[in-house]
Order: structure tokens, then C-alpha cells, then sequence
């Protein structure tokens, strides 16, 4: 329950010190890195501004997944109608898909949300660096 940031911990923590550096983890780090090292400052600002723009822009699955029920809300009584008539359980049915949709876009959202920072923070590294 503590995170991604904690389990990275635990896990290299685990590791032989010579080892470390060889973790997945910071392997992918590492390459997006030794990509950005590659391009000089205006291309780096450019994708830093496009990278703002995306974590930005990510904020529209959230919004779709809590506007759902206000789009069901016009709808209700039809709804109502056949969610419930006669016993049946297209209520339940109806529930745990909406809970895995809303469920998986949220991961999605904040997985996203994580990349784009760790994007940005990979080339803002580099520019102070150069700078």
C-alpha cells in the first residue's frame, strides 16, 4: 500500500550494490536519458513543451469516467426500468463493468500522469545540467 516508489526501494535494497544499475527499472531510466543526452536544448525544450501539453490533455479520461453517471442521470427512469424489472440482475451486471471501466481508466490516468513526469524531470535534469 506504500506505492511504486517504495517497492523500487525494497526491491533494490535487495539487490548486490554492483547489481543495482542492471534493475529494470532503472535500465528504462537510463535509456530515456541517454536518448535526451542526444538532442540539443531547443529539440529538448520543444518535446518538454509537448510532454506539458500531454500531461495536461491526460485530465479527460477522469472527466469521461465521472460523467458517465451524470449521462445515466438523464436517463434514469428508462434506466431504472431495465435494470431492475421484474428481479433481474442486469443491475449487478451493469455495476461491476462500470467499476472495470472506471477502474482501469483511472490506472491508466495516473500511470500516464507518471511517465509525463518522469519525462519532464529527465529533460529539465539535462537542460539545468547544461546550463
Amino acid at each position: 500500500m506504500r506505492g511504486d516508489a517504495h517497492k523500487l526501494y525494497l526491491q533494490l535494497k535487495e539487490m548486490p550494490v554492483e547489481d543495482i544499475k542492471k534493475s529494470q527499472y532503472l535500465r528504462e531510466t537510463a535509456a530515456i536519458k541517454a536518448f535526451y543526452q542526444l538532442l540539443d536544448n531547443e529539440t529538448l525544450r520543444l518535446i518538454y513543451f509537448q510532454i506539458v501539453k500531454e500531461k495536461n490533455g491526460i485530465g479527460i479520461i477522469p472527466i469521461f469516467a465521472t460523467a458517465i453517471p451524470w449521462l445515466l442521470f438523464l436517463f434514469a427512469n428508462p434506466l431504472e426500468n431495465f435494470l431492475f424489472h421484474d428481479g433481474s440482475s442486469n443491475w449487478m451486471i451493469f455495476s461491476i463493468v462500470y467499476l472495470i471501466l472506471l477502474s482501469i481508466s483511472l490506472v491508466l490516468h495516473f500511470k500516464e500522469k507518471a511517465w509525463a513526469n518522469v519525462h519532464m524531470e529527465i529533460i529539465q535534469d539535462i537542460l539545468t545540467r547544461r546550463n
